[in-house]
């Protein structure tokens, strides 16, 4: 299969442009506004129809065939930025102090510009396409905060009839022209922590008259690790990371009165997630009353696991091996214990998230990193990916 467009075809130097101008003017977790707005002038350019401010500042542009037919099929790319210093120097780097597109969003919102405006002058398929174009991937993982999750409380699955809804992520560990599909998990669920522990201060040259909360907490970050190596199944990935630990901010020799320890967990099933949470309650509640403390633990629930259903991941597979060949295509790979919200999307409708290579060359930098770029020559393999995977599933 000829990929539908070529490498430094006039599109292609179009989405290039495009992609370095959004990489220029970074906007952070709905404050997308002039992103937003560019790309529904765009799509209404193309000539799609258009409905904008949908989750404070998502962006849905609707593409009917020229052919008759009944599906409805969603392809979703993130808008937002990180709240991170950029630390490149060529010329389209960000214009905006403390805002970086470190995650590939502007590629992944270009691709699928790219796709839209391709198929909107050569609508070669049947049914209609919706292109969903969405804020606030990135942040603190919490639901509350997720761009995905307030699309769908703002209508997106009623007010448009999707039957399946598609990602796609590019993957820097991947080469580029290399894709990554999996059947079951992609990502982690991402869940948040935070424990305080009160003891009982004083001089640390007594301490048997008193209740060391640092030595509690030591304890307790422990017992936290055993819990993925004793209580999981050791075929199951899960993690506990302890990020942050604070106490004792006055003299050298005195015992504070309180400790504060904050992470993040991160499970591949929900089985694994609630029985993490469950084994976490008990430790700290038995650790403090060992030592004689009180302690508290608060969970805040984040982005659940993302999960691939196998019809539509097979599918995307067999696009994707027509595209680049079997032998650039990994079925299967390892999971990652990051988090995308795109899983609350795949919690309502059938669908898969793929990985699109974007590295693995000289000057590769990894997601998130301040010196990261997305790689403008996979622009055309992403886009096409998009169309071919549209005229695949959109037929009479």
């Amino acid at each position: 299969m000829t990929a539908p467009i070529q490498v430094n075809s006039p599109l292609h130097q179009e989405m290039q442009r495009w992609r370095r101008d959004i990489h220029r003017h970074p906007e952070i977790a709905y404050q997308e506004h002039r992103t937003s707005q560019w790309v529904a002038e765009k799509l209404t350019q193309f000539g799609l129809e258009v409905h904008t401010d949908m989750g404070i500042t998502g962006v849905v542009g609707v593409l009917r065939g020229q052919r008759v037919g009944s599906g409805h099929i969603a392809l979703r790319a993130d808008m937002d930025a990180l709240p991170l210093q950029e630390l490149n120097d060529f010329e389209h780097r960000s214009c905006h102090d403390g805002r970086m597109h470190a995650c590939g969003h502007d590629g992944h919102t270009c691709m699928l510009l790219g796709a839209a405006a391709y198929l909107a002058q050569k609508p070669d398929f049947a049914g209609t396409l919706y292109f969903i174009f969405q804020p606030a991937e990135e942040g603190p993982g919490q639901e509350s905060h997720s761009g995905a999750h307030r699309m769908i409380a703002d209508g997106l699955f009623t007010r448009f009839p999707i039957e399946q809804v598609y990602g796609m992520h590019n993957w820097p560990p991947l080469a580029a022209g290399q894709f990554g599909v999996h059947s079951g998990p992609v990502m982690a669920a991402s869940d948040t922590f935070r424990i305080e522990i009160t003891g009982k201060g004083g001089h640390a040259a007594i301490p048997a008259t008193f209740t060391d909360p640092v030595v509690v907490a030591g304890q307790m970050i422990s017992a936290l690790q055993s819990i993925v190596a004793r209580n999981l199944d050791p075929v199951d990935a899960g993690l506990i990371s302890i990020t942050g630990v604070t106490a004792g901010e006055g003299a050298f020799n005195v015992i504070p009165e309180t400790a504060h320890m904050k992470g993040t967990i991160r499970s591949l099933n929900e089985v694994q997630r609630a029985r993490i949470k469950q084994r976490m309650a008990t430790v700290v509640e038995h650790t403090a009353a060992a030592f004689e403390v009180q302690a508290s633990l608060w969970i805040g629930d984040g982005y659940p696991v993302t999960v691939n259903t196998d019809a539509e991941a097979q599918v995307c597979a067999a696009v994707l091996n027509e595209l680049v060949g079997v032998e650039n295509v990994t079925w299967n790979p390892p999971p990652t214990m990051g988090s995308e919200d795109f899983a609350y999307m795949l919690q309502d409708k059938p669908g898969a998230y793929v990985w699109i290579g974007n590295g693995q060359g000289q000057g590769t930098h990894g997601l998130h990193n301040p010196h990261y770029d997305f790689n403008d020559a996979i622009l055309p393999l992403g886009a096409s990916y998009w169309i071919e995977l549209a005229r695949r599933l959109l037929v009479e």
